[in-house]
């Protein structure tokens, strides 16, 4: 049996969700009773492959809420995600796939250091941070969605907003190696991780938002929206193609132009119906067959019984790994999502 761990985009978001679910007690409270409140399972479902294989997933909702990272809240999310991952050890899933900003706390707060969630002491081996099968489907969706919209990737500037971060050093890697694109820009806060991808590449600018954006034809957005900054839809190439690969995806709310097509980054549709409640609640457009591709990888490493964090660490996805779980992806009936 396989496990997603996963959180709701905001506070309301959060009320909504548990008068939905069915627990009121939660639908009314404000955030400092988010930050008692334990994980749960919230959903006990099926997955079937076009192979004809049947898979039994369990959904873990941490409680976790964005609020705590910018309210000072910090070990109150942190304490989220590790009684989250010790809940799905204790229910003895296999595998389970960190959604969202799950694994985002878990990197950047070093959580492996913290083995021992009471009297849980974690196996790291039972998890995954999905960012390898996200990483491979927004390289899929660039490559399709951009020869739809008849751009030339040999003659195409590629700009990589959050270059350096796991999923988006991961698409660099793909870029570099699986194209012929023609420009790469690398766009990140901290300089000397910049440098060290652009040396580990041979290749690429690094450019500051604000430059980079008006000359790119494809823009991939991996990174957390800087406060305060917009994009002007009238600064960017005509046509211009934005990949969303951020949580919440609102890029196409913001940025709305009839020659800029903003498409939701690191979404799949898989081939069969699955019986869910969880992408309701995050407003799939096709509830039963869409999800993240995050969650799509626990999926797969329990079709193919790989019980093993497949993705894992800072900025260790590598194109060959990109293309194994991409093989398995097709293999069991997952495509990305082309549409916008």
């Amino acid at each position: 049996m396989f496990g997603l761990i996963g959180h709701l985009t905001s506070l309301e978001h959060a009320q909504q969700v548990a008068e939905a679910l069915g627990y009121p007690e939660y639908a009314n409270q404000g955030l400092d009773f988010w930050c008692a409140a334990p994980p749960q399972i919230v959903d006990h479902f099926h997955v079937t492959s076009v192979t004809g294989q049947i898979i039994e997933g369990k959904y873990v909702e941490s409680c976790f809420l964005p609020e705590m990272l910018v309210n000072r809240r910090i070990k109150a999310a942190i304490r989220k995600i590790l009684n989250a991952m010790a809940l799905a050890q204790k229910a003895d899933l296999n595998i389970t796939a960190l959604g969202g900003f799950s694994s985002i706390i878990f990197e950047e707060f070093n959580l492996k250091e913290n083995k021992q969630v009471r009297n849980v002491e974690l196996e790291f081996e039972r998890f995954t941070t999905g960012n390898t099968h996200t990483a491979y489907i927004i390289c899929r969706q660039l490559e399709q969605v951009s020869a739809q919209l008849g751009l030339d990737l040999s003659q195409a500037t590629v700009a990589v907003c959050g270059a350096t971060g796991d999923i988006g050093s991961a698409v660099c890697r793909w870029l570099d190696q699986k194209t012929d694109v023609a420009e790469l820009l690398l766009i990140a806060r901290n300089q000397e991780r910049l440098q060290g991808l652009q040396a580990e590449l041979g290749r690429g600018k690094i450019m500051e938002l604000e430059e980079a954006l008006p000359q790119a034809d494809i823009i991939v957005w991996v990174a957390s929206m800087p406060k305060g900054v917009e994009i002007n839809p009238e600064t960017l190439k005509k046509p211009c193609l934005i990949i969303d690969g951020g949580y919440p995806k609102n890029l196409g709310t913001q940025v709305q132009h009839p020659d800029v097509y903003v498409l939701k980054g690191g979404i799949v549709e898989h081939s069969l119906d699955i019986d869910w409640k969880i992408m309701e609640i995050v407003s799939m457009d096709i509830p039963s067959r869409q999800m993240f591709a995050c969650f799509a990888e626990g999926i797969l490493l329990e079709f193919e019984g790989w019980h093993t964090n497949f993705s894992w660490g800072r900025n260790q996805i590598s194109v060959p790994k990109m293309e194994q779980i991409g093989e398995a992806s097709l293999k069991h009936g997952f495509r990305p999502l082309l549409s916008w």
